[in-house]
């Protein structure tokens, strides 16, 4: 059996025009789209690529049946999640078993805190599977701050608010520069914890990053600021420089 190639197509943080050409390539010839979203909704990924599928193209909606209804650390929530993504698997297997090429379609980078990557460690060993790399969401938060993220020796550090306050104190402690991601409703925690490590007043917030309703605020200018999903904080690095 031929079985044709999976592509986890990574699409950049938002502008469409950030995309690489292997990704627009791809996203203009491929018919069978496949993309993530939250029940309801169209889709970030689905919305970056408007007006690029060829004509023709069948999408292939892959809903989550949970996001924040429960928290991570309930059993349930795992077991929810790995049922969804067998199912995926077994749809998007069934494709390339037919002959059909599938474009996953993938907000930032495929290999990078992606749901992608679920997917990926399914069937790699069984189907023939490519994954087209991208500008994450971070750099096109740094990049929208006006500054740099590291010089010379600056050791950088990517956080997850889903960390507890002790972990996130003692890891802001060892770095130089800050990315922290995945914010929701852990955000007074990581003030707290930006606090206790003299860099609350360093911190910067950025939402949507390189989208057209970006915005780029101190952190500690929004206090009481509800983010939304794609909300990234990053405090820059001060290193050696010439």
């Amino acid at each position: 059996m031929n079985k044709a190639t999976i592509y986890g197509i990574g699409l950049g943080p938002g502008d469409p025009d950030l995309m690489s050409v292997k990704a627009d390539r791809l996203v203009r010839r491929i018919k069978n789209v496949a993309f993530f979203r939250k029940a309801g909704r169209k889709g970030h990924a689905r919305t970056i690529v408007e007006g690029l599928l060829p004509m023709g193209a069948i999408e292939l909606p892959m809903e989550y049946p949970v996001t924040m209804e429960i928290s991570v650390t309930d059993p349930q929530y795992n077991a929810l999640l790995s049922e969804f993504y067998e199912e995926c698997k077994k749809k998007i297997a069934s494709l390339s078993e037919q002959g059909h090429e599938v474009a996953i379609l993938c907000e930032g980078d495929p290999f990078f805190y992606g749901s992608f990557m679920h997917l990926y460690t399914r069937l790699k060993d069984t189907h023939p599977v490519t994954v087209v790399p991208a500008i994450t969401g971070m750099s096109g938060a740094w990049t929208a701050s006006g500054a740099p993220i590291t010089w010379g020796d600056d050791v950088l550090t990517v956080l997850l608010g889903t960390l507890s306050l002790d972990e996130l104190q003692k890891r802001m402690a060892n770095s130089d520069a800050l990315v922290i991601m995945k914010i929701g409703r852990n955000i007074e925690k990581i003030r707290q914890a930006l606090k206790a490590s003299n860099l609350y007043q360093k911190a910067y917030l950025i939402e949507y990053a390189t989208m057209p309703q970006q915005t780029v605020h101190k952190l500690s200018e929004c206090e009481g600021r509800i983010t939304p999903y794609f909300s990234i904080i990053i405090v820059h690095g001060q290193g050696r420089r010439p």
